[in-house]
């Protein structure tokens, strides 16, 4: 399932938990290095995944965390002894793209591996387009970076995952679970209406509450292109 070629980098204090995670993955056949400290994480040329505990002895694994995800596009997998969900909440908005808390069996962390990886194939292979584009919106997949009415948008990263799951296919209607596992994780087994947060925050900063609509009970949708364009002339 694993492929040498994709490499892991261990980021984790605890020499004897970081020995262990470098041996199983080397023997899952993965290539693994490890550091102790949030700054050398920095420094090092960029991984695929990236092992990374929040409880480092020099910069707070948070901060690390966001830094790596403005620099990086890799799949960043937080292993930390902090499993209260405020936790969770916050390491993924910073950029994580799942949360194990310690302790795990080799086997789960695996299985992660293999989903984070699995989403970022079908991120860059199943998306013909580069931009998306609805109406005024505009969703530039390569950069990262979303325009309305020409003005640009700074959104964190799941203020853009929850778009751009949204944006892939205007009109249909996407559900409150769906779009959580795809912005957050597949295994995700927290409440889902720490979605209602970021969606809120996003129509806030487009400008355009009407543009995400809520089917309630059943999900959430991009308003229908054409009544966006009727509302647009009856306002000229």
């Amino acid at each position: 399932m694993s492929s040498p070629q994709v490499s892991v980098l261990v980021v984790e204090d605890d020499p004897g938990i970081a020995t262990q995670l470098v041996r199983g993955l080397e023997r899952a056949g993965y290539t693994a290095d490890s550091v102790a400290m949030g700054a050398e994480a920095l420094r090092r040329p960029p991984s695929d995944v990236i092992l990374l505990d929040l409880g480092l002895p020099d910069v707070d694994g948070m901060d690390v965390c966001r830094r790596l995800r403005a620099d990086s596009d890799a799949a960043i997998i937080v292993v930390t002894a902090r499993g209260e969900e405020a936790d969770r909440v916050l390491a993924l908005d910073e950029g994580a793209d799942d949360y194990l808390v310690k302790p795990f069996g080799l086997a789960e962390l695996l299985a992660r591996i293999r989903a984070v990886l699995r989403r970022g194939h079908r991120t860059s292979g199943g998306t013909a387009a580069e931009v998306l584009r609805h109406g005024p919106l505009n969703i530039d997949l390569r950069t990262r970076k979303v325009t309305m009415s020409g003005m640009e948008v700074a959104l964190t990263p799941k203020e853009f995952a929850i778009l751009e799951c949204l944006a892939a296919d205007p009109g249909r209607l996407i559900s409150r679970q769906e779009i959580v596992e795809r912005a957050w994780d597949e295994h995700w087994y927290g409440p889902t209406k720490v979605l209602d947060v970021h969606l809120a925050a996003l129509r806030r900063k487009l400008g355009d509450p009407a543009l995400i609509e809520t089917v309630y009970g059943h999900g959430f949708r991009l308003a229908d292109r054409s009544a966006m364009a009727d509302q647009s002339d009856s306002a000229d």
